[in-house]
């Protein structure tokens, strides 16, 4: 270990009085609340349509306009650390995220309420990020993304099931916006804490803000929020017969060319075309994808079928979380295990992933029933979390394997045009679409024999045989989706089993410090464009 890196294991944002574990748990305790403040909280979208005369698919778009900005902060990051310090940084996060939780609670304006939640997702990872790198030493001492990564998706996944419960039961007890008070309480803590035990510490000279395409950064927000909402509201306006749905596809279509342009055009576009001639890189792309349709079935249809079959309330539903939580840390710790310590390909470690998702599907396909209880819900549960877990930190972690340094975090947000981008909306509306297919069809299909003939019409009141017809159609439709997804989950794994994966090395390693500085002092040159490719 250098001095450099001797010196960064001491987290010297902090006042020398200040002890370790307080310094690694104040950092700890602010990604919490990062990570909880966010701009809405989608368990809470009936009460607040009910409170703001916004429609589903308003609160949706606010919500998809979050994870966007979320993405939109990777390529960034470095430059903003490089610029100011931990002792500003954080409390500067802490007090936009104080207005974007007060402007969301009071505004019924849509545009509005999705620019406030982009700015929130920035923040977010802004802050995150901070905290994050400032502790790395204090995770793995040599750099390892093996073990780095598992830490922060068991942060990041932990703290959305935790913000998922503590939203649903301030919500069921007083109201949705108990949550939001919340939020800027501990974010006051954290200006609070920031003030008291940070100082001004430079690693090195502030980094200037020059070259950054600020023009960039708003043209591909643009692209991903249009197509976001060409997909969100795509069944309300009833596809391409609205002529809102057509010019937003017109838009996205001309600000995506208008940004493919300025890429082989400008000096610093800002995602370079470079990030994507990467081998494998579309590879990784295609898998998140997937893996969006995948978990759209269950974010679609386990709602539909707990609430609308099995009537679970809301605090029901949410108590599903406590093994959501479960599974995400089994992930975590089952991905430290095949990439750290038994040093398993990343191929097998990318199939086991998939089974694990695979196998949520397939127990819940024969577990559909109106006679299920929630107990038998929690291995599926369980499997869910665990795969879709595994699956990011394994992804995420090839990725630093096969890109280097100069265009990694550029490849995190270009990656995240699929998986906080428009992958979501994409796969719900596929889902959604089907499954109302779905619908039509086995209500003519089982509605069919429901005549003047049928001596059940006779004997029952219309409401009693239509509501059960109701209800059976909802049965078989779920699972019949579940069922094609099934099938699409398992042509997933023989196409895995069939792919190439670049080998993989004993160790992966972040840059160390010194070299990330010398490659901002070039400015990005031409000289340096050559010597950063040498890992």
């Amino acid at each position: 270990m250098t001095p450099l890196d001797d010196l960064m294991r001491k987290i010297p944002a902090f006042k020398e009085w200040v002890p370790m574990w307080a310094r690694v748990g104040i950092f700890l305790f602010c990604i919490m609340v990062f990570q909880c403040s966010g701009g809405i909280y989608l368990v809470s979208v009936n009460e607040m349509m009910g409170a703001t005369s916004l429609m589903q698919e308003d609160i949706l778009v606010a919500g998809y306009a979050s994870f966007i900005g979320l993405t939109m902060a990777f390529p960034v990051l470095f430059r903003l650390k490089f610029r100011f310090t931990t002792r500003t940084i954080l409390p500067a996060v802490a007090i936009g995220l104080i207005v974007c939780n007060l402007v969301t609670m009071q505004t019924r304006n849509l545009p509005l309420l999705a620019v406030t939640c982009f700015i929130a997702g920035f923040l977010r990872m802004w802050g995150t990020f901070e905290c994050f790198s400032s502790i790395q030493l204090r995770i793995t001492p040599t750099r390892d993304f093996a073990v780095f990564f598992p830490v922060i998706y068991l942060s990041i996944f932990g703290y959305i099931q935790l913000s998922g419960l503590a939203a649903t039961y301030l919500t069921y007890f007083y109201s949705w916006r108990y949550m939001h008070y919340l939020a800027v309480g501990l974010l006051l803590a954290v200006i609070l804490l920031s003030h008291l035990f940070l100082r001004p510490f430079y690693l090195r000279p502030p980094l200037p803000l020059y070259g950054i395409d600020w023009v960039g950064l708003v043209l591909w927000s643009v692209v991903l929020l249009l197509i976001a909402f060409t997909f969100n509201y795509g069944d309300y306006y009833d596809w391409f017969d609205s002529p809102y749905i057509r010019l937003a596809l017109v838009c996205a279509f001309f600000f995506l060319t208008l940004n493919l342009y300025r890429m082989g055009h400008i000096r610093h576009p800002y995602v370079e075309a470079e990030t994507f001639k990467y081998k494998h890189f579309f590879t990784v792309m295609f898998l998140f994808f997937a893996l969006n349709f995948l978990t759209a079935v269950s974010t679609v249809l386990q709602g539909v079928y707990t609430g609308g079959i099995l009537h679970y309330d809301t605090l029901n539903n949410v108590s599903l979380n406590f093994p959501s939580l479960l599974g995400v840390g089994l992930g975590a710790l089952a991905s430290w295990l095949v990439l750290a310590r038994l040093r398993t390909g990343y191929k097998m470690a990318t199939f086991i992933g998939f089974v694990l998702v695979v196998s949520y599907l397939i127990i819940m396909y024969f577990l559909i029933s109106p006679d299920t209880n929630i107990e038998k819900l929690y291995l599926p549960v369980v499997l869910r979390n665990m795969g879709n877990t595994m699956i990011y930190i394994v992804l995420t972690t090839y990725l630093s394997q096969i890109i280097p340094f100069r265009h990694f975090f550029q490849s995190l947000c270009a990656v995240g045009f699929v998986r906080e981008g428009i992958g979501g909306p994409i796969a719900t509306a596929v889902v959604s679409r089907l499954f109302k297919i779905t619908v039509q069809s086995n209500y003519y299909t089982l509605g069919g024999v429901l005549d003047s003939l049928n001596p059940v019409t006779v004997r029952l009141p219309f409401s009693i045989y239509f509501g059960e017809l109701q209800r059976q159609v909802i049965l078989v439709s779920v699972k019949e989706v579940f069922g094609y997804a099934v099938l699409a989950g398992i042509l997933l794994l023989i196409f895995i089993l069939f792919a190439r994966y670049t080998k993989v090395v004993h160790r992966i390693k972040v840059f160390r410090v010194p070299v990330v500085g010398r490659l901002f002092a070039m400015g990005f040159s031409k000289e340096g464009r050559k010597e950063d490719t040498i890992r």
